[in-house]
């Protein structure tokens, strides 16, 4: 038996909003007692000085291939790679356990996520969608599988799973970070995302979908979605439907938080800028009101966007907080909601006996400053301290 014994901790409890003293004691990866726990014979014994532990950080919308650099260029496949091997040590020294990549290029990021469950890499647990799905020409075509018709989304679906993609990420609408294309225009068609999400739900596999405008995200939700990636325009019908049938959204606001921060000044294409500029009120709003109308909400950044880096996870929720939700709601965004999204609740989300022992270590109180989730000091993924500050 491998014992580690966490003492001295403070523990979120995020399903009861309430912080309790005590220890985390964790066997071959697993949690098994929480509380006051005596010292099991030849046990580690890891003492956190009153750090605050809360389950470990889940980003549910990265791109680990992609840098961050304001030039919205693609790299090639060896600067790619070396890419998300960095991206990957960012993220879990800032405390990030498990992520959800929304497109990667290759196959790569099917592989990476293959290596990490064979702990060949520094990376947090990942699930991850393969080529994203759009129509010729529109919003991520030039790393994704373009396809025209319910036929050909049907077929890319399948080409996706069968490469080992966890989800299916379909392009209802335009985007920032492709040239010529608007944010608001829907782009696949309702019947072209019904036919590739039947094909994704056969397989019990999940579907999310970029979807800026509103007449695109009513589209995706029609068809069947699981997830509203991004969700600028949300009118009181999409928020209707969304919580009548349990869609998540994942708002990113950090992509354009640091796109409207930086600007051209810093070198992001000024058609990008414009962009962010035209939709950005609109976003905050969408946020706020799906918030108010109780739509279940997680964390996710969009890394890899212009100055949206990998290490910078926790600034989510910080903008979360600003933009009206409560800290420990902000916290539960990033921990039990985005498990539940990931369909993994029943191992991963909380700190209580039978889960994973993935945690997030804070120097100081998060949800009394919410400011506090970018002091990570210790990252622990399967039960082995994978980051110590």
């Amino acid at each position: 038996m491998n014992f580690i014994l966490f003492t001295n901790c403070n523990i979120l409890d995020v399903v009861n909003e309430k912080i309790c003293k005590g220890s985390i004691l964790v066997e071959d990866g697993v949690i098994r007692e929480v509380g006051d726990v005596k010292d099991p014979e030849g046990a580690e014994i890891v003492d956190l000085n009153g750090a605050y532990v809360s389950p470990g950080l889940f980003n549910c919308h990265t791109h680990i291939l992609m840098s961050g650099e304001p030039s919205i260029s693609h790299n090639g496949d060896v600067e790619s790679v070396v890419n998300a091997l960095e991206n990957c040590r960012k993220l879990v020294s800032t405390g990030v356990t498990f992520i959800r990549d929304m497109g990667g290029s290759r196959f790569y990021d099917i592989q990476l996520r293959d290596m990490q469950k064979k702990g060949k890499i520094c990376a947090p647990e990942m699930q991850v969608s393969g080529k994203n799905i759009c129509m010729t020409g529109g919003h991520g075509w030039d790393g994704g599988r373009e396809a025209d018709g319910p036929d050909d989304a049907r077929k890319a679906a399948r080409e996706q799973l069968k490469a080992g993609a966890d989800w299916i990420k379909l392009m209802a609408t335009g985007g920032v970070m492709t040239k010529g294309v608007e944010p608001g225009s829907p782009q696949l068609t309702e019947e072209e995302m019904r036919a590739a999400i039947q094909e994704a739900h056969k397989v019990n596999a999940r579907t999310a979908t970029h979807a800026q405008g509103t007449e695109g995200i009513k589209n995706a939700l029609r068809a069947g979605i699981d997830s509203i990636e991004h969700g600028f325009y949300l009118d009181q019908w999409c928020l209707d439907y969304m919580k009548e049938n349990n869609v998540w959204f994942v708002p990113t606001l950090s992509a354009m938080y640091w796109i409207k921060k930086n600007g051209v000044e810093a070198g992001i294409p000024e058609w990008a800028v414009k962009k962010v500029n035209g939709a950005f009120d609109a976003h905050k709003d969408s946020f706020l009101r799906a918030y108010k109308a109780g739509i279940k909400i997680c964390l996710g950044t969009d890394a890899g966007t212009p100055f949206n880096f990998h290490d910078m996870t926790a600034y989510e929720m910080i903008l979360m907080v600003e933009d009206g939700m409560t800290p420990w709601d902000a916290i539960k965004s990033g921990t039990i909601n985005a498990a539940q999204l990931c369909q993994v609740e029943a191992t991963h989300g909380t700190i209580e006996p039978g889960k994973t022992a993935n945690l997030t270590v804070y120097a100081k109180d998060p949800v009394s400053d919410i400011h506090n989730v970018m002091d990570v000091c210790m990252t622990v993924i399967g039960g082995k301290i994978a980051y110590c500050k």
